[in-house]
């Protein structure tokens, strides 16, 4: 959607690197507020369910840790495709687009 965008600042000077660079840290903000948002209605919900959970505390740091390193990890390779794909933008091309 933001080739035309993208095609613009390589036109204007902007690298393959900086273009990858611009999509990976929006795509890292979503992340991280995501992360967030999850880890806090984790500890929130585990509280409330503490009596279903099996050999578990509800704080069991671990547990949390594992699975934002497991999900950021995935959502950061989610990002990579569409900045690489970002860095490879002809910007004679996608000036001519429409």
């Amino acid at each position: 959607e933001r080739t035309r965008e993208i095609g613009i600042r390589m036109a204007l000077g902007a690298g393959a690197g900086d273009a990858l660079g611009l999509v990976l840290r929006q795509g890292g903000r979503l992340v991280a507020l995501g992360l967030a948002a999850g880890l806090a209605g984790a500890f929130v919900l585990t509280r409330l369910m503490e009596s279903l959970l099996f050999e578990i505390r509800s704080t069991d740091f671990a547990t949390y840790l594992a699975t934002a390193t497991l999900l950021g990890t995935v959502a950061l390779a989610a990002c990579w495709l569409p900045a690489r794909r970002a860095a490879r933008v002809n910007p004679m091309v996608a000036l001519r687009t429409e």
